[in-house]
């Protein structure tokens, strides 16, 4: 019997964006550097397959310092930490390799300096994940207001209404994000922004590209982890889109097909944390099921590149 025939449309950019590109390195060079155990605290980016292939090089995935020996390098991950944990390690006299990803590292600074400025912070992003915990740490506790919604925003009561600034988690949906920032600039018509929105390019594009398959497709399917926000976002963005079938999957193992039916066009795309190791195999998976004509749609090309610390180069 003939294969039934499937577009699928390949949406660049996908998958690993630079500063998970970077954090697996860093974890990588750390082992060829100090030998196993390299402990990591939290996984080094959202994504089980990486953290699988590097727990088994060497790596020890811990969610708190504690748990660390003192005499073994610990790495940060590509989220951030609050500042307090990098102060911890240096007291204990601990080795340590922070992989927080420069973009991020961006968003502290900022942080840092509305608040030596005086302003008071609200953060937009998504209550207790590791990006947002680890933003909110650089500032002394109650110093940043957390919201999430267009709701959250009508709630705030900040000390000074007129001394605000507000940052933003960096994997949020640009569309529900932009949402809340009118909000605030409503409510609050001083509040002072970043000079550059905190959402990276990598979200930014990758988004961008499903909105562009997303008319072309009777399904969607984002390869991604359930706790990488970036890929969640990825999935709403679809569905936001017009895509009744929207669905996030951690490789082709996960794909239901007897949801998914027999449809005409699929687009296939990847969250920032996600190998294109995992895009081919689910490209394979729909080979063995349909007379697959595969398209690319490249809606931007990344050329970023970030390095790896110091510490490490020697390593190389």
């Amino acid at each position: 019997m003939p294969k039934p025939p499937l577009t699928l449309y390949l949406a660049a950019p996908r998958g690993f964006c630079a500063g998970v590109d970077r954090a697996v390195k860093i974890v990588e060079l750390a082992l060829q550097k100090w030998g196993a155990p390299v402990y990591v605290r939290h996984e080094i980016v959202h994504n089980r397959f990486v953290v699988d292939g590097l727990r088994a090089k060497g790596a020890v995935f811990v969610e708190e310092l504690d748990d660390v020996p003192a005499d073994r390098p610990v790495i940060f991950s590509a989220h951030g930490v609050p500042k307090s944990v990098p102060a911890t390690a240096a007291a204990r006299g601990m080795v340590f390799v922070d992989a927080t990803c420069p973009l991020v590292s961006k968003v502290h600074a900022e942080a840092a300096r509305h608040h030596d400025e005086g302003l008071k912070m609200v953060m937009i992003g998504h209550a207790g994940h590791p990006e947002v915990l680890g933003t909110m740490g650089q500032l002394p506790a109650g110093e940043v207001l957390l919201v999430e919604t267009v709701a959250d925003v009508a709630r705030l009561a900040p000390r000074d209404p007129a001394r605000l600034a507000y940052i933003t988690q960096t994997t949020l949906s640009v569309d529900d994000t932009a949402a809340v920032i009118a909000a605030l600039q409503a409510r609050f018509p001083a509040i002072v922004g970043p000079a550059k929105e905190d959402i990276c390019y990598a979200t930014t594009n990758r988004q961008a590209a499903v909105r562009e398959i997303a008319p072309k497709i009777d399904a969607l399917l984002v390869i991604g982890a359930p706790n990488s926000s970036n890929s969640r976002r990825l999935v709403e963005v679809g569905r936001a889109a017009g895509c009744g079938y929207a669905q996030l999957v951690q490789g082709a193992e996960d794909i239901d097909w007897r949801a998914l039916g027999t449809p005409g066009a699929v687009g296939v795309t990847a969250g920032a944390s996600a190998p294109e190791v995992l895009v081919d195999a689910v490209i394979a998976a729909f080979r063995n099921r349909f007379a697959v004509t595969l398209e690319l749609v490249e809606t931007a090309r990344e050329d970023v590149e970030f390095k790896v610390p110091r510490i490490l180069r020697e390593a190389r």
